[in-house]
């Protein structure tokens, strides 16, 4: 065993050795049994000397060798930890760059708006959580290829976009969308990193902050206008019940 062999693996390195087992199943070198087996045995492995075994028997990207290179990146830096709770009140919060992922992460939105990039992001495990409480709020995701997301949560006057090219492997890694939205919407995108330029990024920032602009105008309005047909309602059940009143005074006059 080299000193290499002994170094901690990380989830990047994880990934990758799973991406190359789904390459060997549609290859048709492994079965979906054996392809099971390996990735269970990718996700509890800790360090590269356990994760070598994995690929031991299959030929490299460069030829039939059985040639892979686990190292990492020599300036790769660590991700960083942030607050598993982002909360945006009548304001806006973003997380980009090489951050963790933890296994739940909460987000609180009121009229505000949240902006996730987990492109370069590490997940703490390969399934994680994103609560989010969203009322007059957005929230926009971004997620490289190979990524699975899905919603479980409870929609009232909003709605969500999730991209429709998710990876068929269940043992994909997976975020996991749950929560109410209350007028209010999610918006994911699928994205490769570095696709677009700097430029590019801050137009597509100020469409963003535009069009969450437009949408809070949109929410208020249909905020006021329901304020008001509330209003109209409880001014109705008064002159009902002022005209209930007179029936009955007038009743007791005649008898």
């Amino acid at each position: 065993m080299t000193d290499s062999d002994s170094l901690r693996a990380s989830d990047a390195d994880r990934d990758q050795v799973a991406d190359k087992l789904r390459e060997a199943l549609a290859e048709g070198r492994i079965t979906p049994e054996e392809h099971a087996e390996r990735i269970d045995a990718v996700y509890q492995a800790k360090t590269y000397a356990e994760l070598a075994p994995v690929l031991s028997d299959l030929p490299g990207q460069s030829g039939p060798a059985p040639s892979v290179s686990l190292r990492k990146e020599e300036n790769a830096p660590a991700p960083v930890s942030e607050s598993a709770n982002i909360v945006a009140v009548f304001s806006g919060a973003e997380r980009r760059g090489r951050w963790l992922v933890e296994p739940k992460t909460t987000l609180t939105m009121v009229f505000g708006g949240v902006e996730l990039d987990l492109r370069q992001a590490v997940l703490s495990q390969r399934e994680v959580e994103i609560s989010v409480t969203c009322v007059f709020g957005g929230l926009d995701i971004t997620v490289p290829p190979g990524v699975r997301v899905t919603w479980n949560g409870f929609t009232m006057f909003g709605g969500q976009q999730l991209p429709g090219d998710d990876p068929d492997d269940l043992n994909a890694p997976h975020v996991k969308l749950t929560g109410v939205i209350l007028f209010g919407g999610i918006d994911v995108k699928r994205r490769e990193q570095g696709d677009l330029t700097k430029a590019q990024r801050r137009a597509e920032r100020r469409e963003h902050h535009r069009g969450l602009h437009d949408h809070h105008l949109e929410i208020r309005e249909q905020h006021q206008a329901f304020h008001a047909e509330m209003r109209r309602a409880r001014a109705d059940r008064r002159e009902h019940l002022r005209e209930l009143r007179d029936a009955r005074r007038a009743s007791r006059r005649r008898c």
